[in-house]
């Protein structure tokens, strides 16, 4: 166990936290639920830049790390959908996405063919976490639209997601092809 770790861990437990919030949709707790995503996703930089800086590196960490930003994100995404903040649909792709992926990983790697994170999955990741603020924030406040700003980053996001998601399965198939 390192920082690396606990910070990774740190994120997983602030998920369930969010989600209490978000039961009872008010302004406090938008804000709460706000910052707590927003400190949670900076952890997911912080970990990895120590883990790759700072030689932090782990088997436990490079299991945790994708699963908390999965947890995190989809969480988010799905506590909003009834409070018609995003659409169903758009997070059922986004999540679907993410499962295909996945599952994709895990047959790769049965036959010996790693699928590494592209940059444009890590951009998908990022938008997120920018379009999930907002959307959590929500109410306007000084004058600010939260909401459609959230809106718009999400979309980035979507189009971010749905490009990733071609790139990994074009490049499995085109990697089990070459590969005999």
């Amino acid at each position: 166990m390192n920082l690396a770790n606990i910070l990774t861990l740190s994120r997983i437990i602030v998920v369930p936290i969010i989600a209490v919030l978000l039961l009872d949709d008010n302004v406090l707790n938008s804000l709460i639920a706000a910052v707590l995503f927003l400190v949670a996703s900076i952890t997911d930089y912080v970990d990895g830049y120590l883990a790759r800086r700072m030689h932090m590196e782990s088997d436990l960490g490079k299991l945790l790390d994708p699963l908390a930003d999965k947890l995190l994100i989809s969480t988010v995404l799905i506590m909003l959908i009834p409070l018609d903040r995003v659409p169903a649909w758009m997070v059922a792709v986004m999540i679907g996405r993410e499962m295909a992926v996945t599952g994709l990983r895990g047959i790769a790697s049965e036959k010996q063919v790693v699928i590494a994170a592209s940059w444009l999955g890590k951009y998908k990741t990022a938008f997120q976490c920018v379009a999930g603020f907002p959307l959590l924030v929500h109410y306007p406040i000084f004058g600010l639209q939260f909401q459609q700003g959230g809106e718009f980053f999400l979309w980035i996001a979507f189009f971010f997601s749905l490009w990733s998601g071609w790139e990994y399965m074009y490049g499995y198939a085109r990697s089990i092809f070459s590969n005999g």
